[in-house]
């Protein structure tokens, strides 16, 4: 099946019967995360403030659709059920049910938009206004957070966030998320644009291991030539051209969530350095 996120739709739904019943939809993050489309449209993501506390929303903009379904196990046989929603500028525009919507053309004429940079920003100000009451630390004693390095800061997120660091490469790793979207450039499938917004959601996660930190102004300078594209009719008279970044951005922001992946095990910083160690501690400014 997949993973997928959960959905409560408060907003009016067309048929009113299905109101309260609990939606998924792998049109997201795909990380059992759990998003509740308000009554005023808002699209809210439920966050965790920190270990052992409670959670708080953050809103989660978006400009594109999204579909949610479930089944109605009150009926027999149970009832399918699945809507398409359309939020444009992260508020609802419409709702409707699957079969009253045509299918997508090859490529949508708008792009899911997750508004990485404002979404991150978000993150950033949650994270600083909740701080993690943990004392973990390198050795496994207890340290303030005061008193860590950056790096051993670093570390100690990285072991913290190791099983959804995990989840997320092997989402970029399998055939939908790596081998179909290569396939598409070489194919000049105009599908390929659709891998910005994997690169964009892999940065996002990558920026939160260390939200106080920029990030290497080379790699910023790749993620932003891959990532803010548009199919037009004219890009496949100039193909590589236009999305070669689209790939190189991807390829960057896959390496370094691999080697995140690679070495968040440590429980400090390892001596010799290797390679792909050094290249993740020049991704936050940190050698």
């Amino acid at each position: 099946m997949g993973m997928f996120d959960t959905v409560r739709c408060e907003y009016p739904l067309p048929e009113p019967k299905h109101q309260d019943l609990e939606y998924q939809t792998k049109s997201l993050e795909r990380m059992l995360a759990h998003y509740t489309i308000t009554r005023d449209g808002r699209l809210v993501l439920q966050a965790r403030q920190g270990r052992g506390r409670p959670y708080r929303d953050i809103e989660w903009p978006l400009h594109g659709d999204i579909r949610i379904y479930t089944s109605d196990d009150s009926v027999k046989p149970h009832s399918w059920i699945e809507y398409v929603v359309r939020f444009t500028h992260g508020r609802v525009e419409w709702i409707r049910p699957i079969e009253e919507v045509p299918p997508d053309p090859e490529v949508p004429a708008e792009e899911l938009d997750l508004s990485w940079l404002e979404n991150l920003a978000k993150l950033r100000r949650a994270q600083a206004e909740a701080p993690e009451s943990s004392s973990e630390t390198s050795t496994g004693s207890s340290q303030s957070e005061a008193t860590r390095t950056p790096e051993e800061a670093l570390l100690v997120n990285l072991r913290r966030e190791r099983e959804n660091l995990e989840k997320l490469l092997a989402k970029n790793s399998d055939h939908w998320g790596y081998e179909d979207p290569v396939y598409r450039f070489y194919h000049q499938s105009s599908k390929v644009y659709s891998l910005q917004q994997q690169t964009k959601t892999i940065v996002e996660r990558l920026q939160a291991l260390v939200p106080d930190r920029p990030l290497n102004s080379w790699f910023v300078q790749i993620v932003e030539a891959g990532t803010e594209k548009k199919f037009k009719d004219e890009d496949n008279s100039r193909w590589t051209e236009v999305t070669r970044p689209i790939l190189e951005a991807f390829f960057h922001a896959r390496f370094f969530l691999e080697m995140a992946v690679r070495y968040a095990h440590l429980e400090s910083p390892p001596q010799p350095l290797p390679s792909g160690y050094a290249a993740f501690l020049y991704l936050f400014g940190l050698r």
